[in-house]
């Protein structure tokens, strides 16, 4: 028993087939994909993702997707052309990682801003063809025979 809008879907879907509308779909014959695989809640997101060529670390929390972009660091400032590139590249990134810790959302993990001069010296040994780069040696102390004063917090 059919109701009288399904009577007239069924006869519309019915001429469509005798004027050939369905004929050379795209799918025709294939089947259809994921039917044997079990269900999954997921299932748009994935395949919007896939269709789209979304990368997944969208997905990722805000401080693991900066976690992330610290370590893929490297390999993102080697393409720069000038130190001056590279220093506005990681003042952005230092930008949005001081944003999130003044109002940090999502699981606890440990992000830090990035040393700009650190990145700046890696960088130039990058470029340089893994040359080791110099840096200035440390002061030394006044006395290093001299043990260090300890403080106490109480008067004698």
């Amino acid at each position: 028993m059919t109701t009288g809008w399904e009577a007239a879907v069924e006869a519309q879907i019915r001429s469509a087939q005798e004027r050939g509308e369905f004929d050379n779909l795209p799918g025709a014959g294939k089947p259809i994909p994921g039917r044997d695989m079990p269900y999954d809640e997921g299932w748009w997101i994935r395949s919007f993702m896939e269709r789209e060529q979304i990368p997944s670390d969208l997905l990722l929390p805000t401080p693991l997707q900066l976690r992330r972009r610290i370590e893929q660091l490297p390999a993102e400032l080697r393409d720069l052309p000038t130190e001056e590139a590279v220093r506005s590249y990681v003042a952005a990134l230092n930008t949005e990682v001081v944003a999130w810790l003044r109002t940090p959302t999502g699981p606890r993990v440990v992000v830090r801003p990035v040393n700009v001069e650190e990145a700046v010296r890696r960088w130039r040994a990058d470029r340089d063809g893994g040359a080791p780069a110099v840096t200035a040696p440390e002061p030394p102390r006044a006395d290093p025979t001299r043990p260090r004063r300890r403080w106490r917090w109480w008067r004698r």
